[in-house]
């Protein structure tokens, strides 16, 4: 949540104005890492943001699935500058998810299957 113009010009004119950094940060119940940022800038007003994108796009990654089936989420998550996680819960929701396992946990897997029937056979 953004900070109100008129309490950012209050607790920068408190600060210019002989006060520490440090009562300014109890007083006005900030933090003194806000109240250094917003004496280094120019205008104090908050930025806007006009080209974040909050949503994945689900057709854009069916489409994507289709094409390439066999990605990997890290993959996926490269190609729509996402995280894995997000890809996950989307995936799963559109029922197209099969996880995918790399060779080497078929190693360890075969391996531990060896190691088991030797000891059946000692047994």
């Amino acid at each position: 949540m953004a900070y109100s113009l008129d309490l950012r010009q209050k607790v920068v004119n408190y600060v210019e104005n002989g006060g520490i950094i440090t009562k300014a940060a109890a007083i006005f119940k900030l933090g003194r890492a806000t109240i250094y940022r917003w004496l280094g800038r120019e205008d104090l007003r908050p930025t806007q943001v006009n080209h974040r994108q909050r949503k994945l796009d689900w057709e854009a990654l069916k489409k994507d699935v289709e094409k390439n089936p066999e990605a990997r989420l890290v993959e996926r998550a490269r190609t729509f500058r996402r995280q894995t996680e997000c890809h996950l819960l989307c995936l799963k929701k559109i029922e197209n998810y099969k996880k995918k396992t790399t060779s080497l946990s078929r190693k360890k897997s075969r391996r531990k299957n060896e190691i088991l029937q030797k000891f059946e056979r000692i047994n």
